[in-house]
Order: C-alpha cells, then sequence, then structure tokens
C-alpha cells in the first residue's frame, strides 16, 4: 500500500523533471523578457475570447458530472453540479493524478447529497470515460479530415495509415453506441457494477466531451499570433494529443510536459509565441479556476463545520 501511495507523485514530479530539462535544452536562447513581450503582443479582444473559451470549457466540464448523474438516476440542483465540478477539475488539473484526486474531492462534496461511495465510483468513472470518449472521436475525425496532425508528432507513417487509423477509431465509438443501444450485460469490477449508458447518455457524451477540448483548445488559438498560425484544427489535435500526454504523465497541472509536447507539435512556428499562448492557457484554465475553487472550498467546509455545530 506504501508502494502504490508513492508511485504516482513519483512518475508525476520525475516527468516535471524530465520535462524542464527538455525545455531548458530547447529554449536556452529565451528569456522571461521575451515571453513577456509575446504577451504583450496578443491583441486585448484575443485576451478576451481565451476568456470566453475557458468559461466555456468549464461549463462543458459540468456536463461530466451531470451526464453521470443522470445515468444514476440522481436529482441535483445544476448549480450546485457546476460548482463541484468547477473544484474538482480546477484543483485536480493542478495536483495532478486527476482520476484519484478529482474522486476524493467529488466523494466529499456528493456524500453531502447522500450518494454512496459506489455511486461516486461510477460517477468518477463515467466522467472521465467521457472525456476518453471525446478525445477518441476529435481524435478520429482529426486524422480522417487534418491527417497532417499526426505527421507533426510521427512522420514515419503515410496519411493513408493516419486516416485508417482515424477510421478505426470510428469503428470502436460505433460498437459503444451499438452496445449502448442493445443495453449489453454490466460490466463487473468486484462488487461494481457499470452498465451501459442510456442512447440519450451516450448522445450528450459525444457532445459535451469533444466540446471541452475544443473550448480549451481554444484558448491557446486565440492567444496565438494570426501570422504563421496552423490553423485552429492542427491547434486542436496538438491540444488533444499534448493535453492527454500531460494527463497521463499525472505531472501536477502537466508542468514541462504540455509545453514540451505542444512545442514539438507547433514546432513550424515562433516558440516565445507558442509559450506566451501556452501561458494564457495555464492563466485562465488553471491558475485563476485554482485560486477561485480554493475560496469555494472554504466556504463549503465553513458551512459544514456550521451545520455540524
Amino acid at each position: 500500500m506504501t508502494l502504490k501511495k508513492i508511485i504516482w507523485p513519483v512518475i508525476g514530479l520525475s516527468a516535471v523533471a524530465f520535462s524542464i530539462w527538455l525545455l531548458y535544452h530547447e529554449l536556452r536562447g529565451i528569456s522571461i523578457e521575451d515571453v513577456g513581450d509575446g504577451l504583450a503582443a496578443i491583441p486585448l479582444h484575443r485576451w478576451l475570447l481565451a476568456g470566453v473559451s475557458s468559461i466555456v470549457a468549464y461549463i462543458a466540464l459540468a456536463g461530466y458530472d451531470r451526464i453521470a448523474l443522470s445515468h444514476l438516476g440522481k436529482r441535483i440542483s445544476f448549480l450546485f453540479i457546476t460548482i463541484c465540478s468547477f473544484t474538482t477539475y480546477a484543483l485536480s488539473h493542478n495536483i495532478g493524478g486527476s482520476v484519484l484526486s478529482g474522486a476524493v474531492i467529488r466523494y466529499r462534496a456528493y456524500a453531502t447529497k447522500g450518494l454512496t461511495g459506489q455511486e461516486i465510483g461510477v460517477l468518477v468513472a463515467l466522467c472521465s470515460f467521457t472525456f476518453a470518449l471525446g478525445a477518441l472521436l476529435l481524435g478520429s475525425l482529426l486524422l480522417i479530415g487534418e491527417p497532417e496532425v499526426l505527421e507533426r508528432f510521427v512522420d514515419i507513417l503515410p496519411i493513408s495509415a493516419s486516416r485508417t487509423t482515424g477510421f478505426v477509431l470510428l469503428a470502436l465509438i460505433g460498437l459503444y453506441v451499438f452496445g449502448s443501444w442493445l443495453q449489453l450485460r454490466p460490466l463487473r469490477l468486484g462488487s461494481l457494477q457499470i452498465h451501459y449508458p442510456r442512447l440519450s447518455i451516450v448522445a450528450q457524451q459525444l457532445i459535451i466531451g469533444p466540446m471541452e477540448l475544443m473550448a480549451a483548445a481554444a484558448i491557446i488559438y486565440f492567444a496565438l499570433p494570426v501570422e504563421g498560425n496552423p490553423g485552429y484544427f492542427i491547434v486542436l489535435g496538438v491540444f488533444v494529443v499534448s493535453f492527454s500526454v500531460a494527463l497521463l504523465s499525472h505531472a501536477p497541472g502537466g508542468l514541462g510536459v504540455l509545453e514540451v509536447v505542444f512545442l514539438a507539435g507547433l514546432s513550424d512556428m515562433d516558440p516565445v509565441s507558442v509559450l506566451a499562448a501556452l501561458v494564457v492557457f495555464r492563466l485562465f484554465y488553471l491558475i485563476v479556476p485554482l485560486i477561485l475553487a480554493l475560496f469555494v472550498v472554504l466556504l463549503f467546509e465553513k458551512s459544514q463545520f456550521s451545520r455540524r455545530v
């Protein structure tokens, strides 16, 4: 148990250290002043569009919880779901190991609404699956429509292979939809049973998952300069890859990992401009939500303490 408790933090911190080392060697000629100039060069209206994109992303994240609660047949106010989801993702994205850290936060909140530990486990699993489903759907469509996205990371496969991979991923998603339509037997994980969602729930997953990723990618797209910009869909493809790798690394906030992968995907752009856009992304998607989430946690715990007293 001691090994299990420390292994993921060790992996995350190792990923951060290795990524920072790579960034240091990649960006030795870039100063903080250069990044500051890159931030100053972003027009005001694109700052505003990046901020609006962040709000849309967090609204979509609240949809993850709402979908899972609908699947469980639980009725909770949309305001509570939105605040809980916002706090969960704002903290877990910064802490790292988002599935585990998010589960702890959700348990603390939804237990006050009468959900059991098993129900919260299903909720966490379905939220994670909704994200994965959205990433797979976007990835498959991008591989079919913009196959050169994959070439930015791996240039050994022909474009036809990228498109074939996209169709294979799309077929797997189709099997999931077909399984929901047939209402196959539930998946058993020990004493835990996970039933196939209804088709209406699956339809919501296929909308909300991509919507959140597209809005988050838009933060970076709007912060990038117009000159030399490869276009929104290329930025979206690079974001899906880099954000997924950052989450899998378990690095706190994907620190360093996100930057390394994103710079590799946009190697044809000025690295100063890319770094400035990633700073904007961290500001709107991670730092500001983290500050607000800490206030939410303090108010929640104060209300729970007052209720006990």
